[in-house]
Parts: C-alpha cells; structure tokens; sequence
C-alpha cells in the first residue's frame, strides 16, 4: 500500500514543483492535491486498520492532511498561505521524530531486537522532508525563494518518492 502512495505522491509533488516554477496554475495544482490527499488518508486508514501499521499510517496522514490543507488553499484561492506553512511545519516536525526512529530503530523489545526496524535510507527521506516541509513554511512566510522550494520538490520526487517505491517493488530492498 505505501509503495503504492509514494508513486502516487510523485503525481502532486511535479506539478506543485512546476507550480512554485511559474509553470502551471492554481486550481489545477490544487486538484491534484486534493485528490492525492483524499487518496492518501484513505491508504493510511487502510495501513492503519488492515495492515495494522499504525506507525506507517501516521506519517501518511500528516502528509494526506496536508495534501488536502494545500489543495483547498489553490482550489478556493486563499492569499494568505501561512496556514499551509504552519501545517508543513508541523509535518517536518513529525518528520524529524519518524527520521530519529529510522536511524535508531526506537526502543527494544524484550528480546532485545529494536520495536522499528532501523532503515537508513528511511531516515534519510525523512530528514529530507523536515527540509522540504521547512523550506515550504519559509515560503509561505515569504522568507524562502519559491524556486528554492520548487527544485526541492522535483528533486525530491525522484530521490525519496519514486527512487525507494521502486527499488522496493523492484527489487525488495532500499538503495541503502
């Protein structure tokens, strides 16, 4: 299901990336934002109840939510995007805690293994999305050139969206 997600997550980041470039405009940008998030807070419901992974679940809801927060704000036209920043901030926050679990694993077990699976790479994309969900709170403050976000956005679709869904998929393991 989240590999799934992730491929799908690529289809909004492009177009919000072109968007912040200039290229594209709001209300078509804000749709397919809307529709990822519907379909993104679906899937971690799904992980949540079906799969029982409710650690994966969460991330994928902060980042639904906000898919939907992002897509009523260029759907309906609101000037003020700092409300979007704010949501993007606390998604980089609740990145950073998901980042340190990756890269320690959390807790242990009372057999001495780790409650998460420590996974590099996982850490890695997580610490990558406190920076692009940073990076969009500065944007939204007009602190941070647009473009800055804009690149971030193409980049990151290919390094932590389809880079992992892929290799995964492909191959059953993550690059590193």
């Amino acid at each position: 299901m989240t590999l799934a997600l992730l491929v799908l997550i690529s289809i909004m980041w492009i177009p919000v990336g072109m968007f912040f470039l200039g290229y594209g405009e709001a209300k078509s940008t804000g749709f397919v934002s809307a529709v990822v998030g519907i379909l993104v807070v679906i899937g971690a419901t799904l992980q949540a109840a079906v799969f029982t992974d409710p650690f994966t679940a969460g991330l994928l809801f902060v980042f639904g939510v906000l898919y939907l927060q992002t897509g009523h704000a260029l759907l309906t036209g609101v000037e003020d995007l700092r409300t979007v920043g704010n949501g993007a901030l606390l998604v980089g926050i609740v990145c950073a805690i998901y980042a340190f679990f990756f890269a320690t694993g959390g807790g242990l077990k009372p057999d001495g293994k780790t409650i998460i699976g420590a996974a590099p790479y996982l850490a890695f994309m997580n610490l990558t999305f406190v920076v692009i969900c940073f990076t969009v709170t500065g944007v939204t403050y007009g602190k941070i050139n647009p473009k800055i976000a804009a690149v971030m956005f193409i980049v990151l679709t290919f390094t932590c969206l389809l880079t992992p869904a892929f290799s995964l998929m492909g191959y059953g393991k993550l690059p590193f």
